[in-house]
């Protein structure tokens, strides 16, 4: 079985920054949708892939992890709240603001979500492209995997 390869993390987060930097090219596509998180897919290709996605306040994922993808997301409005949990299922909580560009490892395990007002974007980048995530809840001996789902989506959700 051949390796993914991706880009690094300087590059990733250079290319969210320049992706956030180009609005023509992200901003006409913002939406947002009471029953579920909008999300756009800007760019894919063999190295990345670039999504917009919007947050109404409430709305969030649940913890998973990217299948083995680096993570780059820049937040350009509101806030999103991220809890970034270690194996043993102890949990880490960071606010992204407006201009923040958060970097997540191929292994790391997050939920994010919109706990203030007004709705948030952001801008997430994936790379390698995502091919599957796993859903964890917290257990007494750590994280537990529930399942994993093949996806080409960002954050999907069980």
């Amino acid at each position: 079985m051949t390796a993914r390869v991706g880009l690094s993390p300087s590059e990733l987060i250079d290319l969210v920054h320049k992706t956030v930097a180009d609005r023509d090219s992200w901003e006409p596509h913002v939406r947002f949708d009471a029953g579920e998180r909008y999300c756009y897919l800007l760019r894919s290709d063999d190295l990345v892939d670039i999504w917009l996605l919007t947050w109404l306040p409430g709305q969030a994922t649940t913890l998973h992890d990217h299948g083995g993808s680096a993570a780059a997301l820049h937040v350009v409005q509101g806030s999103l709240h991220e809890d970034h949990a270690d194996r043993l299922g102890h949990i880490e909580n960071h606010e992204i603001n407006p201009g923040d560009v958060h970097w997540l490892a191929p292994d790391a395990v997050h939920d994010v979500y919109n706990c203030h007002d007004p709705a948030a974007v952001s801008i997430h980048a994936y790379s390698p492209p995502l091919a599957s995530m796993t859903f964890y809840r917290r257990g007494p001996g750590g994280l537990e995997a529930i399942r994993t789902v093949p996806t080409r989506e960002p954050e999907a959700d069980l």
